[in-house]
């Protein structure tokens, strides 16, 4: 579950011949949202339009769910032969294996091997017993992943292996947009795909894009408002999809390394340059737990982030004062 303690703030209105055009859709199973500047309302649904035309262009080259796929072909073909994919497919897949291994496995692009034995539906009356949990990620494994620079091929080691990009796909998604937009001459603008937020440019008056994080303890109010200034943030949340066993909250994010859920957290807000890695890293760091999580940010350039425990306390990396920022 992301996004639902992000809250945009956007100013729309007319200026010096310029609109604020918006479109929201349902698009990979979640809300989609652009904004941009426009220097009117034929240009901003142009814009617009591009921005959904390169959606549905990478997600039928990502998706692990459309059959078509070149990372389908890849998974189809787990422990019998490489499969060679576009240069864009692979770099995205390289990229992802590095934060896989920054996290130590916290962030797995296979997790998609994962058995579905826990359910956050309500149905769930006991816990799975641990050799059930252990099984469950017998699969799993971004060690596994073979890549072939010279070849550009991609090859899982393990039959029943599967590749799952969710986890930072949407976040390079809007990272594309924004870059293909801005080739357009857009010079200003955002793009939400289902909470990975990306901007560029200021609004109207010239003030910068804002976002709103809400502690999910109290949807009902903004703690903290901060300026995005061409750079992006992601929330990765357990604060509606969970179960409690002896007392204890389980997350719908699993451990891939381990097959229980995450215990401790129950949202993760990361600000970096860039939606992929703040959507790769925002579940890493929420398996991570509080301490090594913000231990990790606090070593890598470029990157804050903002956690919320399950008491509802809030903990940041050292780069960020809420203070300064609190509505």
């Amino acid at each position: 579950m992301k996004s639902l303690c992000i809250t945009l703030l956007l100013v729309s209105f007319f200026s010096f011949g310029q609109v604020v055009h918006k479109k929201k859709l349902q698009m990979l199973g979640s809300p989609f949202e652009i904004t941009v500047i426009a220097k009117d309302t034929l240009q901003g649904n142009e814009l617009a339009n591009m921005a959904i035309a390169e959606v549905k262009r990478i997600e039928n080259l990502i998706s692990d769910w459309i059959p078509t796929t070149q990372i389908s072909q890849v998974n189809n073909n787990a422990g019998k032969q490489a499969v060679k994919v576009d240069l864009e497919v692979y770099e995205l897949v390289e990229r992802a294996l590095k934060i896989s291994k920054l996290t130590n496995g916290a962030f797995d692009i296979s997790y998609a091997s994962m058995d579905k034995i826990w359910k956050f539906d309500g149905s769930m009356t006991t816990m799975p017993t641990e050799e059930t949990i252990k099984k469950s990620v017998a699969k799993i494994g971004y060690k596994n992943v073979i890549l072939n620079p010279k070849e550009q091929t991609i090859f899982l080691k393990m039959e029943g292996m599967k590749l799952g990009l969710g986890g930072i796909g949407q976040g390079y998604i809007a990272d594309k947009v924004k870059v293909l937009l801005q080739s357009k001459g857009c010079t200003s603008g955002i793009v939400n795909v289902s909470g990975d937020i990306n901007t560029w440019g200021k609004q109207l008056d010239g003030k910068s894009w804002t976002v709103g994080i809400v502690n999910p303890m109290n949807k009902n109010k903004v703690f903290a408002t901060f300026p995005l200034i061409d750079s992006a943030v992601e929330t990765s949340g357990s604060y509606e999809k969970f179960v409690k066993f002896n007392g204890v909250r389980y997350s719908h994010i699993i451990d891939p390394r381990t097959g229980y859920p995450a215990i401790g957290i129950v949202s993760v807000s990361v600000f970096a340059k860039q939606t992929e890695v703040a959507d790769a890293l925002a579940t890493g760091i929420f398996v991570l737990g509080v301490e090594v999580g913000l231990d990790l940010v606090n070593q890598l350039k470029g990157i804050e982030c903002i956690i919320v425990d399950d008491q509802g306390k809030v903990h940041t990396s050292k780069g960020i004062d809420v203070e300064k920022f609190k509505s």
